[in-house]
Parts: structure tokens; sequence; C-alpha cells
């Protein structure tokens, strides 16, 4: 994992998911159904396990990265709600000055 990308994901671990969700994409386009090895078994990946990571694992991996995304959707929203409520209060007790 690089420096910049240890840090990033150290602080966010949404980042870290987002990271593997896009590290699994690669490995698997890359390898086109050829047996992805796995270093500290004897057993590479062959097709049954690809096809368990392609079923399983990345639907999972984009289910939370949704969900997340909804999350800070909302977090956003309200956060607006906020500072549009405040605007709109300091305009109301300055009604002299424009908003």
């Amino acid at each position: 994992m690089s420096p910049t990308l240890d840090r990033l994901t150290a602080e966010d671990p949404v980042a870290l998911v987002q990271s593997c969700h896009s590290a699994l994409l690669w490995i698997l386009r890359s390898h086109q159904s050829q047996p992805i090895p796995r270093y500290w078994i004897d057993h590479p990946y062959g097709e049954e396990e690809i096809t368990l990571l392609e079923e399983d694992l990345l639907p999972a991996l984009e289910a939370f990265l949704a969900r997340t995304g909804e999350i800070d959707a909302g977090i956003e929203a309200a956060h607006e709600a906020e500072v549009e409520r405040v605007q709109a209060a300091m305009a109301a007790e300055a009604p002299g000055i424009p908003a």
C-alpha cells in the first residue's frame, strides 16, 4: 500500500473499502479466467473461487459503498439545511442587510 493511501485509509476506513473494491476489480479483470495466486496457500484461486468473488464479495462491497454514499448524502443534506437555517436566522435578525 502506498504511504499516501496508507495515511488516507488510517483516517477513513471507507476509503480502504473503496481501495479494496478497485483493487479486486482490477485483479479480476487482469486475470481473465486465469488462476489468481494466493501466496500463503498452495492453491491459487481458480474458476470456482473467482466466481465466488464476483458473485458474493463484489456485490457485498458495492452494497457497503452504496449505503455509505446514502449516509454521506444524508449528512450533507442535514448540513446544508443547518446552513440555510442559520443564514435565515441571521437575515431575520438584521433585516437591513441582504442575505
